[in-house]
């Protein structure tokens, strides 16, 4: 389909109503003709900007190769790294007993 090239056509201004040349009279971003002196530009907060999500996943990771962790010692303010080989630890609710065996 084609169109006139609207040489000699007028148009409406959408907002205050007056009659111009309906080449000078713009689109607005929401659908609206308007004359240069009404044209709005759309504001910035209108359309934010496309944030990235948050990684969630680490590249490469590594397992705990802790040994101290898994080998049962002790950390505290008069046995540092001490192993706890011949205690047997039981615990309960509220308190830890160390049986010395």
């Amino acid at each position: 389909m084609s169109f006139a090239t609207a040489k000699y056509a007028y148009g409406l201004c959408d907002q205050c109503g007056q009659r111009y040349k309906l080449k000078r009279l713009k689109k607005q971003w929401d659908g609206i003709k308007s004359c240069p002196q009404c044209y709005d530009t759309k504001h910035p907060q209108l359309q934010p900007k496309n944030r990235p999500a948050d990684p969630e996943a680490l590249r490469d990771p590594r397992p705990n190769t802790d040994i101290e962790v898994f080998s049962g010692k002790v950390i505290s303010d008069d046995v540092i790294g001490s192993n706890l080989n011949g205690f047997k630890v039981s615990g309960s609710l509220g308190n830890i007993t160390v049986i010395i065996s």
